[in-house]
């Protein structure tokens, strides 16, 4: 039988780069199921007297905007490896503090106050995450030892895949949690739910401290010089423009898709009001994300981004066409609902959860590659901010949510968005090979000196470069496999 190397150092520094994103997905879902916690505990009226739930959403979203796009800026300049370390370090303290909550004379106002102010932090350190961590798995995902047709797909499974198993584990740990401490302990089960995010953040922590920057950003950063952003901005729009706009369109329309959890859940327990029962369904239904990342990880090198990403659009608006339509047939029958939901779900992962971001990671050059990302990846954030705040009026407009037009007219609409989005990416994104990285920015390097940029300044200095060329002669760490 043929030997096949497996190259295990070059994978883990992909994963090192990528797997802090589980923290993204961890933070993001745990908080469904605290707010319910909170709920339970202090009843729904002292909650919204509050306005917790508005003022969570809405400064969550911002913490993340805001990390995105100032780290953007120093994972370009200042370094990948200073964004990623600093954002491991920003998502654990917060994170920690966050199960810390507490208010001046423990108070309820003062603790959902604080809640909320640890969130907007530790939503700049998971924004952070996708212009550094995301951004440094790309470039390792072309590094040598990485089987070129298996670049794409080490990526996405070091970046969005990471994403989904944390939802599905935000949403188990407050079940275990529930099960182990009971109705009558519920304080702790939301705050050590919060309180261990405390460790993924910390163990990537460590596992990047010996890492390096990527060779990729050793050679053709900016960070000792100007960025013409002029000449950028002329060369990168369109690309930049269409993933903006698909990944805006991604996350407007994936809230709203949401809400069909509510009706499997009811339908399936009754109204069944049981902890155990309400957090049991949310592992099942986010369980529904992972076929679809893991199988679109393995289409993604063989298709392209661009069209995996079509693909999974179009066929997310047909399952979104379709649960519309029979909404009511559907509704009668909860496992045929649930099947169309989760082939919903896993087509979503399987386009655009899992293409966005190796698109907007691998089509921009290194020296604003961080910028590129955090940008396209603040636009999709805002989109779905804007989402979470103009359907329910769509619902009401529709009827409201106790009526079948209030519960599908939606979802026509954000079918139809699903395939705006794909005439989006096929119009404005460009194909993507593999090593496409190395030579977009042979290509950027060689645009730049046409319009008169000095490229001598480009990448880092010559004992940083010299010590990247020693260490890419060392014995890469590898096992043999017999295929």
């Amino acid at each position: 039988m043929a030997e096949r190397k497996v190259p295990l150092k070059s994978v883990s520094l992909i994963f090192a780069c990528g797997t802090a994103l589980f923290s993204d997905g961890y933070a993001n879902n745990v908080i469904g199921s605290v707010n319910t916690l909170l709920e339970r505990i202090y009843g729904t009226d002292a909650i919204t007297a509050n306005n917790y739930s508005n003022t969570l959403t809405s400064v969550a979203f911002a913490g993340t905007v805001v990390g995105m796009l100032a780290f953007g800026y120093l994972s370009d300049k200042v370094g990948r490896k200073f964004g990623m370390m600093s954002a491991t370090g920003i998502v654990a303290l917060f994170s920690g503090l966050s199960a810390a909550s507490s208010g001046a004379n423990h108070s309820l106002g003062g603790m959902l106050a604080m809640l909320s102010a640890c969130r907007f932090l530790l939503g700049i350190g998971v924004g952070a995450e996708y212009p550094c961590g995301s951004v440094s798995a790309s470039e390792q995902s072309e590094e040598e030892g990485i089987a070129t047709n298996a670049q794409h797909r080490w990526l996405v499974l070091a970046t969005n895949s990471m994403i989904d198993v944390g939802f599905v584990i935000g949403a188990f740990v407050p079940l275990v949690l529930y099960w182990i401490f009971g109705d009558n302990h519920l304080r702790a089960v939301w705050r050590l739910s919060l309180g261990l995010g405390v460790i993924p953040a910390i163990t990537v922590f460590f596992w990047r401290l010996r890492m390096e920057e990527p060779t990729r950003y050793k050679r053709d950063s900016m960070k000792n010089t100007r960025i013409p952003y002029g000449l950028v901005i002329k060369r990168y729009w369109r690309g930049l423009l269409g993933i903006s706009l698909s990944w805006f369109i991604y996350d407007f329309i994936t809230y709203p898709f949401g809400l069909y959890s509510s009706t499997i859940t009811n339908a399936v327990t009754g109204g069944n009001e049981s902890l155990s029962v309400v957090f049991g369904w949310s592992v099942v239904i986010n369980l529904f994300y992972i076929p679809g990342t893991i199988i679109g990880a393995f289409f993604i090198d063989f298709m392209g981004p661009k069209a995996t990403m079509i693909t999974g659009l179009l066929a997310q608006a047909v399952m979104g066409f379709i649960m519309s339509g029979l909404y009511t047939k559907l509704s009668n029958h909860v496992g045929a609902f649930a099947v169309v939901y989760g082939i919903f779900l896993s087509f979503g992962e399987f386009g655009p959860g899992n293409c966005t971001g190796v698109l907007a990671a691998k089509t921009g050059p290194t020296a604003v590659r961080g910028q590129y990302y955090g940008i396209a990846a603040a636009v999709g954030k805002v989109g779905a901010f804007i989402g979470t705040w103009v359907f329910p009026l769509i619902v009401n407009d529709f009827g409201g949510s106790s009526s079948v037009k209030g519960n599908t007219g939606p979802f026509w609409i954000a079918s139809g968005l699903a395939i705006l989005s794909a005439l989006i990416v096929f119009f404005l994104i460009k194909p993507l090979s593999h090593d496409g990285m190395k030579e977009e920015d042979a290509k950027f390097r060689a645009y730049l000196e046409e319009n008169g940029f000095d490229v001598s300044s480009m990448g880092l200095t010559e004992a940083e470069t010299a010590s990247t060329y020693e260490k890419g002669e060392e014995v890469d760490s590898t096992v043999k496999v017999a295929v």
